[in-house]
């Protein structure tokens, strides 16, 4: 609402002074806020003010010297290189470098005659950016801690679609698969929940300082949804091996009444609700009473543990303390060496970023010489295309590029029936309004749903400042260019710099094991009283974040045309769902209570000297044979029996890899 109210009213008030460079501005003002990363204002602002003055600059400059024509090429590419390689200072400096990437090539549009139009040009784009800053950030400002508790909400959500997928597979037939399509799906969701909240509640607990109220409420909140999550893992990994009719019906009908409680939690914490969250009082009661009714005892006592960290969440939202380790007191770097930093680690030719940028560079300089080549009022969107759709991966070009014809044609169909209905200025800038609330609204959930109604607002954008161009026009001639500029970034990230998925799969999968096999060890450590439990939150975060980066290179992996069948990304799966399935059984073995019989300490020393060593043998190449698992048990037989599981995931992916490298 606030971009579309941003574009809107300079189109407005353009309309009234019919003073063409506030159309500059209203394009400026869509950009800032496309560029604009959310989270605290302490780390928008700037970055916002950067887009502002650079762009500005930009435009300016590129605009007053372009009648230089191919002689520009050259400065145009190395412009882009650095702001394509802004990407290693983080997502928001990306945003801004990629949305500034577009300011210039708009600048080698049209030629300003003279310094004084350029600086006012200069002047409108700064003040329409400047008016998109004073809208979002004074005039129509968001509650500043509404950011964590959305973040935090999130998790809740996750978990509660993690419970529902439980109840369809507790009421279908036994089958693997679908409980590997489980843990892959959905344990990946919640971990990038937990750490995507975890980064922006940090970011308002500094800027609000450790003895914040709210901001100590979203960390407690934050750790507390990360133990139910734990005890859903281990409740996930029990209910797929779980048998009994009594058993399952019981677990059934715990997760029956979880499931709404998560989804009211999380709402009420979005609400800021108090009161109403202190009403979820009863229905945790009801469902601590469906958790002690589990016949299973292993069940019972993880269902008791998410039980009692429902209650916390409950206590939290009643008072808290300060929090005085909690505001990451760790002196920040000094201003040149986290500039330099990025810099020196990314300035290698393995580096994604820098390859990134010069394969930017070089497909720019193709596009822009055919511009300048045959100059029109269109062939910007063909270098454009082809900037935004680069990515560091071949399958994320591949399928950005698939994303962003598809939604032209969509959005251009959309247009073009806008432009049958709509004949004035008038008419036209309220269809703008619309467009940019659902372009902006789906952008975080939908690449081709935005696209679909960007491309239409681009379009009525376009005819506002060329008064008399034919929409059919600019619909068929921006699709062409995002055709061709789409093909020719897929064909860029081929030919030049190739970096294929199958080379850094077999990374991500040696790193996924090791930090598994670093979870069991400090899980078994802990059970033997040789390590507290923060180091095995660490590991087990770690192990959460490992699995969901070998997911998402196997993700890309199956999008390249080379070897979608071959041995090794069939071993990669199996061992992606193995070591899911070891996780579920390490969290489970957490919960469950453990007895100290004599001998004990002895098994379990062997049985972590045996993991470590095992999964040592897997990640340094193709396995040989596998090392005995020890003979010696804990005398606890529902202990005993989770080692018994991992060693046979262990054997498992073993066999699997043994497989791949035959």
């Amino acid at each position: 609402m606030r971009a579309a109210l941003s574009v809107a009213v300079l189109v407005a008030v353009n309309e009234w002074l019919s003073w063409p460079p506030l159309m500059e501005s209203a394009l400026a003002a869509l950009l800032t806020c496309l560029c604009d990363a959310g989270g605290p204002i302490r780390k928008r602002v700037p970055a916002l003010l950067s887009f502002a003055g650079v762009g500005a600059l930009i435009t300016a400059g590129f605009g007053l010297v372009q009648p230089a024509g191919f002689a520009l090429i050259p400065f145009a590419c190395l412009g882009i290189f650095c702001l394509s390689f802004m990407r290693v200072y983080g997502q928001a400096a990306m945003q801004v470098g990629n949305v500034l990437n577009v300011v210039l090539v708009l600048s080698l549009d049209h030629p300003w005659p003279d310094a004084t139009t350029a600086a006012t040009i200069a002047v409108a784009f700064a003040g329409g950016s400047f008016w998109a800053l004073l809208l979002t950030m004074v005039i129509w400002r968001l509650h500043p801690y509404r950011p964590a508790r959305v973040a935090v909400a999130g998790i809740f959500r996750a978990m509660a679609m993690l419970v529902g997928d439980l109840q369809l597979l507790l009421r279908a037939e036994p089958n693997e698969a679908a409980w590997e399509r489980h843990a892959r799906a959905h344990r990946r969701a919640v971990r990038e929940a937990i750490e995507q909240a975890r980064t922006v509640v940090m970011d308002v607990l500094r800027t609000h300082g450790a003895r914040s109220l709210r901001a100590a409420q979203g960390l407690l909140r934050l750790e507390t949804a990360d133990q139910i999550f734990v005890a859903l893992t281990a409740l996930s990994d029990l209910l797929e091996h779980a048998r009994e009719p009594a058993a399952r019906q019981a677990a059934a009908r715990f997760l029956r009444g979880l499931r709404p409680l998560l989804v009211m939690m999380s709402r009420r914490i979005v609400a800021d609700d108090g009161a109403q969250m202190q009403r979820l009082a009863r229905p945790v009661s009801t469902l601590g009473a469906a958790a002690t009714a589990l016949p299973d005892e292993p069940l019972r006592r993880v269902a008791d543990a998410i039980v009692e960290r429902l209650r916390v969440v409950l206590a939290v939202g009643r008072s808290v303390g300060s929090l005085p380790y909690a505001a990451d007191d760790v002196p920040a770097l000094p201003l040149v060496e986290r500039v330099l930093a990025p810099l020196r680690a990314n300035l290698d030719r393995n580096s994604a970023a820098l390859r990134h940028a010069l394969r930017a560079a070089v497909v720019a300089a193709f596009g822009l010489a055919i511009t300048f080549a045959h100059p029109g009022p269109y062939q910007h969107w063909l270098t454009i295309t082809m900037i935004v759709t680069l990515q560091p991966f071949y399958a994320l070009t591949y399928a950005r590029a698939l994303e962003r014809i598809g939604g032209t044609a969509l959005g251009g169909v959309i247009a073009s029936l806008i432009a049958h209905f709509c004949h004035t200025p008038v008419s036209i800038a309220a269809a703008l309004f619309p467009l940019a609330v659902l372009a902006l609204s789906l952008r975080a959930a939908s690449f081709t749903g935005f696209i679909t109604f960007i491309t239409p607002l681009v379009v009525l954008l376009s005819e506002l400042a060329y008064p008399g161009t034919s929409s059919l026009m600019v619909v068929v001639m921006r699709a062409l260019y995002i055709f061709i500029g789409g093909m020719l970034a897929v064909g860029g990230t081929m030919l030049l710099w190739p970096s294929w998925e199958p080379d850094r799969l077999a990374r991500e999968l040696a790193g996924a094991i090791a930090a598994h096999g670093r979870y069991a060890a400090s899980e078994l450590s802990l059970l033997l009283g040789e390590s507290g439990a923060a180091a095995v939150d660490q590991a087990r975060r770690a192990a959460g974040m490992a699995s969901n980066n070998l997911e998402a290179s196997l993700s890309r992996a199956l999008v390249e045309p080379r070897g979608r069948r071959s041995d090794r990304l069939e071993a990669a799966m199996v061992v992606d769902a193995a070591l899911r399935r070891m996780a579920g059984r390490l969290a489970a073995m957490q919960l469950q209570k453990h007895e100290r019989w004599p001998g004990d300490d002895a098994a379990w020393r062997r049985w972590r000297d045996w993991i470590g060593a095992a999964v040592a043998q897997l990640g340094v190449g193709p396995p040989g044979e596998l090392i005995p698992r020890p003979a010696l048990m804990p005398a606890d037989a529902v202990q005993a029996e989770s080692l018994a599981r991992i060693a046979r995931q262990i054997e498992v992916m073993t066999g699997a890899l043994a497989r791949s490298a035959a």
